[in-house]
């Protein structure tokens, strides 16, 4: 491809505040305009997200009628190995399978926790694994550590090391083995047959092990590039030859690029700018970077600083907001992000606190702005997921109004179609029926009580109403140990009886969301 350099491996980069997906289309366009039109729909571009993957679409559509690349995600890397892999095993099923070893583990004495907490333990084990395959270290590397000062923790640590290490002999990868396995293919397959089409890696930082490797294997490719996003071109050599300790630097925002550089076997000079694209306020910038610098060298604020331009028109529009409470934290950047969708302008919030930017989401929605989170909405804070899990709460314990109350009123519930006794008439029964247990109990409903209720209320359609609830909702607190399947399909019968409500037939609108 015309542009590259004139021997591997091949890194461009953009600096911080350009429009990346914007210049990287731009860049693209340049370097194929001596091509035929044909010659674009030839190129693989791989991107590192999905919102990369439709900002980019949306920047070629703009360009006019023409033939767009093959764009793939990092994820999608497996596909392009000529031998097809086997499945990865289900997070689920690992999860699972950790959970039982967990068990056994905590049968054997050796090893003191709460059972209540096998998932989570089965939680963090499996995170462990993604990162422990990602990066590419085995097992037997961690157990060989040198940690003779935390004898004692650390024996406890290597019985659940070697769960981790039994779950990662098994038959079938997971997805971050699966993906790591690809990757190496690939790149042995190109360092004999490298591929006659451009490859083009962006907006990739190698933070993850796996990403890297592959950023590499492109870099080295005769017609392969790597577009680096928010490159630091300014940063001095005694700063970037501090980050050679990954134990003080890991936390710099270009550690990842030197890591990817060192890979490479290349200085930092080595990288080119993808385009001619000026960093739009590189006074702010350089007030960042200094700030940013590893540890060992912050003195450098003292003797950089004063070096900086005045950093009054620098930090124009930078405000710091000290809010009182998480609450309030949140109400201010909804605020602000209402103010920018009352204007037309973009504006996101960046932020690695899912609880604070569903904080954020629940403040907007008053004045009903959707934002459109990157990192979507979980399944267990959507309907059907709060609905399946307030369902999962009734087992194993006594129900409490509060518990019956919150599933009456979930806005699931009684949704089914073709029903003479509907949604509203449910609404209806369940609004007095609150107002009777409030006031005269009893605090944990039984089938029976709940029939009491009708019988006394007098209202039309009550009775039927009561013997459905109550056969959904009570009678769970005494089910004894059951197999999954068991307790899958008894969860299932409640939640789809309480969405279908008296409809003959279906879910209600469970599953429509």
């Amino acid at each position: 491809m015309p542009g590259m350099a004139e021997a591997p491996p091949n890194l461009f980069a953009l600096p911080p505040g350009v429009d990346f997906p914007a210049e990287l289309v731009a860049g693209l366009l340049t370097r194929m305009a001596s091509e035929p039109p044909e010659a674009m729909a030839r190129v693989t571009l791989i991107l590192n997200t999905q919102r990369m993957r439709r900002r980019v679409t949306e920047c070629f559509i703009t360009q006019g009628a023409r033939f767009l690349p093959r764009l793939l995600l990092v994820t999608d890397a497996a596909s392009l190995g000529p031998t097809p892999l086997p499945a990865p095993v289900s997070p689920l099923r690992r999860r699972l399978e950790l959970s039982v070893l967990l068990d056994r583990l905590l049968q054997t004495g050796t090893t003191h926790f709460p059972r209540a907490a096998l998932y989570d333990l089965a939680d963090s084990l499996a995170t462990l694994m993604d990162e422990m395959q990602g990066e590419g270290v085995p097992p037997p590397r961690i157990a060989a550590l040198d940690v003779a000062n935390h004898s004692a923790h650390w024996a406890r640590t290597q019985a659940f090391l070697g769960i981790v290490s039994d779950a990662m002999e098994g038959d079938a990868p997971d997805s971050e083995a699966r993906l790591r396995q690809a990757v190496i293919a690939l790149a042995e397959g190109w360092a004999t047959t490298p591929p006659a089409h451009p490859v083009i890696v962006a907006g990739s930082t190698g933070s993850r092990g796996t990403t890297a490797l592959l950023m590499q294997a492109v870099a080295r490719l005769p017609n392969g590039a790597v577009v680096l996003p928010g490159f630091d071109f300014d940063l001095p050599d005694t700063v970037w030859a501090s980050m050679e300790d990954a134990l003080t630097a890991e936390d710099h925002p270009q550690f990842r690029f030197r890591r990817v550089m060192d890979g490479l076997g290349i200085a930092r000079d080595h990288v080119q700018r993808w385009t001619g694209a000026k960093a739009p306020a590189p006074g702010r910038n350089r007030l960042i970077s200094l700030s940013l610098r590893p540890a060992p060298i912050t003195d450098q604020w003292l003797a950089e600083g004063p070096t900086l331009p005045d950093l009054a028109p620098e930090t124009e529009g930078l405000t710091l907001i000290e809010a009182p409470s998480e609450r309030a934290e949140a109400l201010a950047i909804a605020l602000i992000l209402r103010q920018a969708a009352e204007v037309g302008q973009r504006a996101a919030l960046v932020s690695p606190d899912r609880n604070l930017t569903r904080r954020v989401t629940a403040a907007l929605d008053r004045w009903g702005i959707r934002p459109d989170d990157s990192a979507g909405r979980p399944l267990a804070l959507s309907a059907p997921g709060r609905m399946l899990r307030q369902v999962t709460g009734l087992f194993g314990q006594r129900l409490t109004v509060d518990m019956a109350l919150a599933l009456m009123k979930h806005p699931l519930t009684f949704t089914g179609k073709g029903q003479a006794f509907g949604r509203g008439q449910h609404l209806i029964l369940t609004r007095e029926y609150e107002l009777h247990a409030r006031r005269h109990g009893p605090a944990f409903p039984t089938a029976e009580s709940l029939a009491a209720w009708a019988a006394a209320s007098g209202l039309a359609g009550a009775d039927l109403w009561a013997a459905l609830i109550g056969t959904a909702l009570c009678g769970h607190d005494t089910a004894g140990p059951m197999s999954l399947a068991t307790f899958v399909a008894r969860h299932l019968e409640v939640t789809r009886t309480l969405a279908r409500g008296f409809a003959d037939a279906g879910d209600g609108g469970l599953w429509d969301k």
